[in-house]
């Protein structure tokens, strides 16, 4: 089984799916919580290729967040910006469907991968928290010199736990595309 028929088979929204609800509901994480794994999820529901899929999270992220609200959480960034998450997770989730086409985790490609993980991760932080810059109404009077000081503190966490679920992510991929190989080494011990 190469890793395209593995990311292919009908059970893979199950993990992807329980690791957006496990995780979102605490966006930053704390000793307690994961940090929120929604920008991977999306990545990697990008490799499924199915747009129901994308359709399905982006509605359970908003329920989510509809849900943790009603439960206490802050609903600080809950502004006109909010539907701006949809072109976020859309980078993701188009990145994730690039790197389906690579067919090998060798480390050149896995190389490539992790730049265009890195390079769609900056991008969702970029609409995302521009947006809510531009539109939220929370900083009117935020010069755009302040606004980068500020994010420049979010910034390294978006994007390492982002590349941290990612990494763990191809890390599952390369033990399962393993497994046959072992299962066969250990038939002939």
């Amino acid at each position: 089984m190469n890793i395209k028929q593995w990311l292919q088979v009908e059970y893979l929204p199950i993990p992807l799916i329980a690791l957006m609800v496990l995780t979102r509901f605490h966006h930053f994480g704390d000793v307690l919580h994961l940090p929120d794994a929604s920008l991977a999820v999306f990545f990697f529901a990008g490799f499924y290729r199915k747009k129901a899929l994308f359709i399905f999270l982006l509605v359970m992220a908003g329920l989510i967040d509809t849900i943790a609200i009603a439960n206490g959480t802050s609903s600080w960034c809950v502004s006109p910006a909010y539907v701006f998450l949809i072109p976020t997770y859309a980078v993701m989730w188009f990145a994730g469907r690039y790197c389906s086409a690579f067919k090998s985790l060798k480390i050149t490609e896995l190389a490539t991968q992790f730049g265009v993980v890195t390079l769609a991760v900056s991008a969702a932080f970029v609409i995302s928290n521009g947006s809510f810059y531009v539109l939220s109404g929370r900083y009117p009077d935020l010069s755009w010199g302040q606004y980068l000081a500020r994010v420049a503190q979010y910034y390294p966490p978006y994007v390492s736990s982002a590349l941290l679920y990612a990494v763990l992510g191809y890390g599952v991929m390369k033990l399962v595309k393993a497994l046959p190989a072992l299962a066969s080494k250990h038939e002939e011990i």
